[in-house]
C-alpha cells in the first residue's frame, strides 16, 4: 500500500509541473510574505497614445526601475522590498497583463523588472479611454497578489479623461472604501487640464497625490519622482 501511495504522489508531482523559482515560498499555513507596497501600475494604451508615446511610456517606467534613487527608497522600507505588477488598459473591460507580479528588493530584482517592461509588447491599441475599467480590473487582481501588502496602491498613468465605462468616481470610491490608495500620473499633453480632472475624480485613499507629466518627453522624470513618493510615504 506505502509503495503505492508512494507512486500515486510521484504522478501527482510530475502532472504539476516544474516548480518555478520565482514564486514566493509560503508557510504551511498559508501565510504570505509580507513587503511593504502592493503597486499595480495601469499604463494607458488607448488610442491617443501612438507607438511612439507608447515606447516612451515604457522606456520611462524602465528608466525609472533602473534609477539609484528608487533603489535607495526600496532599500529604506521596513522590509526592503515592494511588490510590482504592470497592466495595459484602454476601455472597460479591455485590459492585458503586461508584467506579472515581481519582489522587488535589490538591484537585480529591480532590474529585472526594468527589463520585462521593455519587453512587453502593445496588445491594445484603442477601445476609449475607462479610468474607471482600470480601476475595477486592479481591484479584481489585487486580492490575488501572491504576497501580503502593509500598503496597496493602484497607480492610474493616462492621457485623457475617463469616456468610456461607469462614472470613474464611483470606482475610486470603492476602491478607497476598501482601504485601497490610487494615485495619478496624468500626461498633460492632449487636455490642458488633465492634472485637475485626476485630482478632482481619479486619486483617493490617505495621502494619495499626482504627478503630472508636462509631456511624453518627460514621462520618465516624472516616473521616478512618482515611485520615490509612492515608496517613501509608506
Amino acid at each position: 500500500m506505502s509503495r503505492l501511495l508512494s507512486v500515486i504522489c510521484a504522478v501527482i508531482i510530475c502532472l504539476g509541473g516544474p516548480v518555478s523559482l520565482d514564486r514566493p515560498a509560503r508557510a504551511q499555513t498559508g501565510a504570505l510574505p509580507t513587503t511593504d507596497l502592493i503597486l499595480v501600475l495601469m499604463v494607458d494604451t488607448s488610442g491617443s497614445v501612438n507607438q511612439r508615446r507608447f515606447e516612451l511610456q515604457r522606456r520611462g517606467y524602465a528608466d525609472a526601475f533602473r534609477s539609484k534613487q528608487v533603489l535607495d527608497a526600496i532599500r529604506g522600507l521596513s522590509t526592503g522590498s515592494i511588490a510590482v505588477t504592470m497592466v495595459q488598459w484602454t476601455g472597460p473591460s479591455m485590459q492585458w497583463p503586461a508584467v506579472p507580479w515581481t519582489l522587488i528588493k535589490d538591484e537585480a530584482s529591480a532590474n529585472a523588472f526594468a527589463d520585462a517592461i521593455e519587453n512587453a509588447q502593445r496588445r491594445l491599441f484603442g477601445g476609449g479611454t475607462s479610468i474607471s475599467g482600470a480601476i475595477d480590473h486592479a481591484m479584481l487582481i489585487l486580492p490575488h497578489a501572491p504576497y501580503r501588502g502593509l500598503k496597496r496602491v493602484i497607480d492610474i498613468s493616462g492621457d485623457g479623461s475617463n469616456n468610456r465605462g461607469r462614472d470613474v468616481r464611483e470606482a475610486r470610491d470603492e476602491a478607497v472604501r476598501a482601504g485601497v490608495v490610487i494615485n495619478g500620473l496624468p500626461i498633460v499633453a492632449l487636455e490642458y487640464d488633465l492634472d485637475k480632472y485626476y485630482t478632482d475624480n481619479v486619486i483617493g485613499g490617505p495621502g494619495s497625490f499626482i504627478v503630472p507629466a508636462d509631456s511624453y518627453e518627460n514621462f520618465a522624470q516624472a516616473v521616478a519622482r512618482k515611485l520615490i513618493l509612492e515608496i517613501a510615504s509608506n
